[in-house]
């Protein structure tokens, strides 16, 4: 789980916050992450892996997880994805699992998703920035930066018993978070196949 306040950043270094309740969620959200795949990799050259962190243990952990089995289960083969319900990417494994992402995949563009806590007036909200999250750092753990864009949902309140938290946060928003990200995942993707075929 993220630390949403240590999220690395890059000089470019404005978020964009959306909460799930708002009819346009997914619009805004494929417009702000479309923008931003564009200005990083504007001839779309590099492969996307979606990297998903988290762990089904923990209710509110399990936002990356749920993105990553919910993308692994559409059809679109624009991201890679890794960190599932099934094949988690945690703590534990992280390291290992980008090892192997960067021997497979030349120059891979990592989008990370993972959860964090925050204040409670932006529960349900999710961020999209530039730079890498700190994955691990909102429980204290000591993991690599990962990302060169980030998508985080803040699932709870932050700041005092975190693991407790994680483990009493309400699964139906998290559920909602993910179906909200993973919509405005295949908008997209579905954006950029349209603007591939348009160059045809």
């Amino acid at each position: 789980m993220a630390s949403l306040n240590q999220a690395q950043a890059g000089p470019n270094t404005a978020k964009t916050r959306i909460h799930i309740d708002d009819q346009l969620a997914v619009a805004k959200f494929s417009w702000d992450l479309l923008d931003r795949l564009e200005r990083y990799d504007p001839a779309d050259c590099r492969p996307k892996i979606l990297l998903c962190i988290g762990t089904d243990r923990s209710t509110g952990d399990s936002l990356g997880p749920l993105v990553g089995s919910k993308m692994a289960a559409v059809n679109q083969d624009f991201f890679i994805v890794y960190g599932t319900l099934d094949q988690p990417v945690h703590a534990s494994n992280l390291k290992e699992k980008l090892i192997d992402i960067c021997r497979q995949y030349h120059n891979p563009f990592i989008v990370a998703v993972d959860a964090c806590l925050g204040s409670i007036e932006n529960v349900g909200c999710l961020n999209i920035g530039n730079g890498s999250l700190q994955p691990g750092a909102g429980v204290n753990k000591n993991l690599p930066p990962v990302g060169e864009i980030h998508i985080t949902g803040i699932v709870n309140v932050g700041g005092f018993m975190e693991y407790m938290v994680l483990q009493n946060t309400r699964l139906n928003l998290v559920m909602r978070m993910a179906d909200t990200i993973v919509e405005g995942l295949m908008r997209t993707v579905e954006q950029m196949d349209r603007q591939k075929a348009c160059q045809l």
